[in-house]
Parts: C-alpha cells; structure tokens; sequence
C-alpha cells in the first residue's frame, strides 16, 4: 500500500470515529432532555397531587357546608329554623328539656331504663318535653351517624310527634343501637330498617324518600348548633334542665339513670 493510500485510510477512519463520537454526543443530550422532562412532568404532578390535595383536605364535607344552607324544618317544630321540639299536652305548666346525641351509648342506656317512665309522665300531663340533640360525637370519633340519625327523626317528626318519639326509642333500643365507635347510622338502609319497627313509618314511603333524599339535612345541623350554642351549661349527655337548672343525681354531677333517680329529681324540681 501506498504512504497516499495509508494515510487516506487513516483519515477516513478519524472522520468515521469522528461521526460517532457525535452521534454518541447527541444521542446523550437527548437522553438527558428526557430526564430533565421526566423530572420536570414528575416535579409537576406531585406538586398537582400535593395542591389537589391540599385543596381537599380545605373543602368542606358535605355536612359542614351545610351550616349556612337554607333549612327545611320538619312539622310539629317551630322557632328559628325550626329548632324548638317540644311535645307534650298544653296543660303541662313545666317544660323538661332533654339534650341528646344519637351516637350517644349513655342516652340509649338511659332510653332503655327510663325512657317509657319519660313517655308516661309527658302522657300524663306532669311536663313538656324538648328535645335538643346534639351530634358532637361525630366530631370526637370521626363520623357522620349522629347528623344523619338526627336528620332521619326529623323526618319522622314530620310524620308526628308519636313517630318521633317512637322512632327515637327504636335507635336506643338494645337491638338496634350500634357501638359508639360503629358508625351505623351513617347508613340511609339502616335508619330505615330502624323505622319499619314503626307503624307509622314503616313502609312510609315520603319518610323514606326525606332520608335518602336529606331533606332534613339542614336542620339537623341547625339544631346541633342549637346544642352547641345552649346557655344551659350543658357539654355532655344525656342532660336534664328544669326551669334552667340542671338535674343532677349526685355530688359527682352525673345525670339520674335510673327510675328511682328521676322520680327523685324531677319531683323536686318541678316542687320549686
């Protein structure tokens, strides 16, 4: 071989490592492009998810923006929103006032011991009742039972007054109140199973139409509020206030649980 032809083959092969160093250079710069594409579109999604997020958790539950929503107040209740649930015969000269949480295990308790000695003293002209349930144990074991329970009777209270409190005895009732921590009465079906122990509500199909629907939704946290804001001094339940004060069944402050205990206070309470 010629020096002439050595040296073109020589020349031709730099210029051929020559190419391929620069296909390898664009073929690097490109990959880093890729990389740097990634990162940015993953950089950007999880700050999308982040902000998603965040937007989430600030929203409001669908309870929650219902505080300022327009209420539809059951019938047989009356003051503002349709807060004041008062049953009993107009000739009853003193008004008990009873504050309720569904959820509450304490207020079934006391239902189920109690609560027939209740009916027969509002039967019978001794006193009022009014109802003010609260729903504060949603808050405390991250639920929405207490509010829907609450909207439920409200809708039976709309049927009458006796629906109401029949209905209200069925939830405390052994059989059908659920563990505190459960939150049963979250379910629309289960209220309803509930309430078809009730004449007057079994098979009632505009009081299952206002319990699915939530036509009560509304008032129902109405009247926690009611609870939240009561200038009775009342945080727990169940409570018991006559003519402003709270009945209690001893020194500890605890509310009277047993028939014997209620008679007691009530007597003397309703003496002056």
């Amino acid at each position: 071989m010629s020096k002439r032809n050595s040296q073109a083959a020589k020349n031709a092969a730099r210029e051929r490592l020559r190419l391929e160093r620069e296909k390898q250079a664009k073929r690097a710069k490109v990959k880093r492009q890729v990389i740097v594409a990634c990162s940015v579109v993953a950089v950007l999604a999880a700050a999308g998810g982040i902000g998603y997020a965040v937007v989430q958790a600030n929203k409001p539950s669908y309870w929650e923006g219902l505080k300022d929503a327009n209420v539809v107040a059951p019938a047989n209740t009356t003051g503002t929103k349709g807060t004041t649930v008062v049953i009993g015969k107009d000739t009853a000269k003193k008004t008990l006032k009873v504050y309720e949480d569904p959820r509450c295990p304490v207020c079934a308790s006391f239902e189920q011991a109690v609560g027939s000695t209740v009916k027969k003293d509002v039967d019978d002209g001794k006193y009022k009742i009014e109802f003010i349930s609260g729903t504060f144990i949603d808050n405390h074991d991250n639920g929405v039972g207490s509010k829907n329970a609450l909207s439920a009777l409200g809708a039976a209270l709309n049927v009458s007054p006796e629906a109401f409190l029949e209905y209200k005895t069925a939830m405390y009732s052994a059989k059908w109140h659920p563990d505190e921590t459960t939150d049963k009465f979250k379910d629309d079906g289960y209220l309803i199973k509930v309430a078809d122990t009730v004449p007057a509500l079994k098979g009632n199909a505009k009081f299952q139409d206002a319990v699915k629907k939530g036509t009560y939704d509304a008032w129902a946290m109405a009247m926690s509020k009611t609870f939240d804001d009561n200038k009775d001094g009342v945080t727990g339940t169940p409570s018991f206030v006559l003519d402003g004060k709270k009945l209690i069944a001893d020194n500890q402050g605890n509310p009277p649980m047993s028939v014997a205990d209620f008679n007691r206070v009530v007597d003397a309470a309703l003496k002056g």
